[in-house]
């Protein structure tokens, strides 16, 4: 069962309550217009435009957030890319370098070279299977 009341009935009235006097306002159907439909429709399309032009703004400030959090984002990718590259670069030199006593110069750089060159092709050959397996998993 519903906890909600049931509606009232409407009565006729009895003696000793009185008839209501046909001026008087029983509910918000009862009074007269105080608006035109044309007024109410002009404050309609006016509170609509209204409430679209601030709904405008409120997206706008939110690509806005969006736009710089992206940036920033960004930024902060293309650096740590940038210092990674920088510390393989300089692991790849102080390798050669830590070889080169006991292979020379020369060879201690063809060595990490082709040492460099593998693991570059181990890495291709991953990547390689992951999008052959991502092709499978979505043909049809």
């Amino acid at each position: 069962m519903t906890e909600q009341p049931a509606d009232a009935a409407v009565m006729p009235p009895t003696e000793g309550q009185g008839v209501s006097r046909p001026d008087e306002a029983h509910g918000p159907d009862d009074r007269a217009p105080d608006e035109t439909v044309r007024e109410v429709m002009a404050r309609l399309y006016t509170d609509g435009r209204a409430y679209a032009s601030a709904e405008a703004e409120k997206q706008k400030l939110r690509i806005g957030i969006v736009g710089g959090a992206v940036r920033n984002a960004a930024i902060f990718v293309t650096v740590a890319l940038m210092l990674v590259f920088a510390s393989i670069v300089a692991f790849l030199i102080g390798l050669i370098i830590a070889l080169a006593p006991r292979l020379g110069p020369l060879w201690a750089t063809f060595a990490v070279l082709g040492a460099s060159m593998v693991v570059a092709l181990l890495l291709l050959l991953l990547a390689k299977s992951s999008i052959t397996r991502m092709k499978k998993a979505i043909a049809p």
